[in-house]
């Protein structure tokens, strides 16, 4: 019976010491700016070429792991282009296809980090600029 309090004691002092470390932990977000901007032409329906020109920044999870991904950014900006040039003209020239091309971005880049650093690293993806032709 002792013994069960005890346990119970330090089942109790664990949790008030973990909710008040959680409590008192801030996120520490970081940002990761992909430069120059990203250009690349895309899939047009018209005898033209269409392009696209990006500028995209990157919500990382912790400020310390912008290191690993200025690292691994000539892999990510190569993904990001490969997804960028399959997109069909109506897809890229509205907003709701928009918001489809960065969430495929995002998890595309997710996944990348994930099977390079073992955790997926990257929280989200802004689009700053965002121009098409």
């Amino acid at each position: 019976m002792l013994v069960l309090l005890r346990i119970f004691i330090a089942i109790i002092v664990l949790a008030s010491s973990l909710s008040l470390h959680a409590a008192g932990e801030k996120p520490n977000v970081g940002y990761y700016g992909f430069e120059p901007d990203i250009i690349t032409n895309y899939v047009s329906n018209k005898r033209r070429i269409g392009f696209v020109r990006i500028t995209a920044e990157l919500m990382v999870e912790d400020v310390q792991n912008v290191p690993a991904v200025e690292h691994h950014a000539p892999l990510l900006r190569d993904a990001m282009i490969d997804i960028l040039i399959r997109q069909p003209e109506q897809k890229v020239k509205s907003m709701t296809g928009r918001e489809e091309i960065r969430i495929l971005i995002l998890e595309k880049l997710k996944e990348l980090m994930k099977k390079e650093t073992g955790q997926p690293v990257i929280k989200d993806l802004i689009f700053t600029k965002y121009l098409y032709s």
